[in-house]
């Protein structure tokens, strides 16, 4: 297939600038997979759709406030930094802009001084390997003078940075939020587990690779990001005693389904393990984890509306997608959702 059959056209005012003010208030669009049946609700009703006996999966990764502006020294010229991947315990993979003042040995400092940098390689892709110095805890820091990493597309500043966090949030690690999980609230997590549906969490850390295009016109041909995974003992337990008793597993994101589709295509089962993943999932993959879907609306031809079309089938993903514009539907990180069953 080839990354045009992957476009819809989205008028710019369909992509969600903020927050809906209540999480779960948000649209749900329902599809069955088997029929492409479409109707229409709200996220706040999910427990309705869910079944006793089913088991929901959530990632548990947190974003780190991982954008930051400061100075170059010697000179003063501002510049940013987005920290990607800490390959070390202070040697970070990094994103910089200007690039050109971020050569090898330049040094930078950030929140007047309480964190610095110095640029120790740089990478084919023009990503940069910075080695951090700072005075007491790097993740208090961040959290004091780090912006979250907003995707491109978001335009308004946010004012509380806890809605670019899901409600369950604990692993720090990730570049971006698992978009899926922003729907949630603690009220509905506990009507879902009263109605007797099994809760599980595993661990997937977000990179920004997730918005990078496609860029090879054939899909085949693109190479997925890496991004590390883990999954608990008691998350597998929960997994297995639903597909014993036939019951459905519900992924929540593309990060959940990357995380068990990947585990099972390793090893054959699910069981407590970790690992990187870079599986890519496009229509003609065989799922043999997870029964059902919650997540976002996706970018034109990105990796993320590739996965929701190899699990709801093409057709009735961009009938979907022509239908969420036609209802106007909010796209992207803050906007609506679907539930594919």
């Amino acid at each position: 297939m080839k990354k045009s059959d992957f476009d819809y056209d989205l008028p710019k005012e369909l992509i969600a600038q903020h927050p809906i003010d209540k999480r779960d208030d948000s649209r749900l669009m329902l599809i069955d997979s088997k029929t492409g049946e479409i109707a229409h609700s709200h996220f706040h009703n999910i427990v309705d759709y869910l079944n006793k006996g089913d088991c929901l999966i959530l990632n548990d990764t947190r974003v780190l406030p991982a954008r930051l502006y400061g100075i170059k020294e010697g000179t003063g010229a501002k510049v940013e930094f987005l920290l990607l991947n800490q390959i070390e315990k202070d040697i970070w993979e990094v994103i910089t802009g200007p690039g050109k003042r971020a050569k090898t040995g330049a040094k930078f400092s950030f929140g007047d001084g309480e964190l610095k940098a110095e640029i120790t390689n740089v990478l084919k892709d023009g990503n940069r390997i910075a080695k951090l110095s700072y005075n007491g805890n790097l993740f208090s820091i961040l959290d004091k003078i780090g912006q979250m990493p907003l995707p491109h597309y978001i335009n308004e500043e946010l004012k509380d940075r806890e809605r670019y966090q899901t409600v369950f949030s604990k692993e720090l690690g990730s570049a971006a939020a698992p978009t899926a999980g922003l729907h949630f609230t603690n009220e509905l997590l506990n009507k879902i587990r009263e109605k007797g549906i099994g809760i599980g969490f595993v661990t997937l850390h977000v990179g920004l690779g997730t918005f990078r295009p496609v860029k090879a016109e054939n899909i085949e041909d693109h190479k997925m990001h890496s991004e590390h995974y883990w999954i608990p003992q008691k998350t597998a337990a929960l997994i297995n005693k639903a597909k014993a008793a036939n019951k459905r597993v519900v992924a929540v994101g593309t990060t959940c389904c990357r995380t068990l589709e990947s585990a099972m295509e390793k090893l054959g089962e699910i069981n407590e393990h970790e690992d990187f993943t870079d599986i890519f999932i496009y229509p003609g993959f065989e799922f043999k984890c997870i029964d059902a879907l919650i997540t976002n609306f996706h970018l034109p031809q990105s990796t993320l509306i590739m996965l929701v079309s190899a699990f709801c089938g093409y057709d009735n993903t961009m009938k979907a997608y022509e239908t969420a514009v036609d209802k106007q539907y909010r796209f992207f990180s803050f906007g609506d959702s679907m539930f594919i069953s």
